[in-house]
């Protein structure tokens, strides 16, 4: 009989050594898009950010190569593709107000994300630190809610499937609860910065996509070795 061990190992081993090359271009042009936001390099700024999400698709392609592509790719990349979608509201949907439609595309998202941590990558019980993140929306929802007029009752579901997303995270891959924390403490300064921007210095614009993208690589990241080391639900 295999010891657990030696399965691990064996299971590790199927993550090929090469699988964060993918992540190069992502990195660089997240980098660049955070310093032509601290630039205000709207020209840079804008173009950069539609290639976010197709580059992580890309390393997620390049990561999970080889691999059966199951249900957790699917999800993710459908997650991905929504993300894209809600990072590009007001280019792709130009008829429609762009803050409810970036709501419903990053909402549609999230519950990619929930699902697929919750149901696919979950490696332990919720933690009990997680509540921090009810405690969270709680206080989001009370300090907003009056600067939020006739988007109060969205962003307030909104937050719960954000926090839905944190917490599910808090089950799975150290990576992928990291990216979860980082992803939710972006949304938390854009909201602030859409509701009370006279509270927001101007530094904030730039740190919205430095933890957005460093939520979404760490999340990505993290399926990629979850999945190709076994570490997957069967039902």
């Amino acid at each position: 009989m295999t010891s657990p061990s030696i399965a691990r190992r064996s299971a590790a081993s199927a993550l090929p050594g090469s699988w964060w090359w993918g992540f190069v271009p992502f990195v660089l042009v997240s980098i660049v898009h955070v310093a032509a936001l601290a630039a205000d390099a709207d020209a840079l700024a804008a173009p950069t950010k539609l290639a976010l999400m197709p580059l992580l698709a890309v390393a997620v392609f390049w990561g999970g190569r080889g691999s059966t592509w199951g249900t957790p790719f699917a999800l993710l990349f459908t997650a991905i593709a929504l993300s894209w979608l809600g990072d590009g509201a007001a280019t792709f949907f130009p008829f429609a107000p762009t803050l409810p439609m970036m709501l419903l595309c990053f909402g549609l998202a999230h519950l990619c994300y929930i699902w697929l941590f919750w149901r696919r990558l979950a490696v332990r019980r919720l933690p009990a630190w997680s509540i921090v993140y009810a405690l969270w929306w709680g206080v989001l929802v009370a300090v907003l809610w009056p600067f939020l007029g006739a988007l109060a009752i969205a962003v307030a579901v909104y937050g719960l499937v954000l926090g839905g997303t944190a917490a599910a995270a808090s089950r799975c891959h150290p990576l992928i609860v990291w990216g979860g924390a980082f992803f939710l403490s972006s949304d938390t300064i854009l909201a602030f910065r859409l509701f009370m921007p006279d509270a927001m210095p101007d530094w904030t614009s730039p740190a919205v996509m430095f933890t957005y993208c460093l939520g979404q690589g760490l999340i990505a990241a993290g399926v990629i070795v979850a999945t190709r080391s076994g570490k997957v639900a069967t039902e």
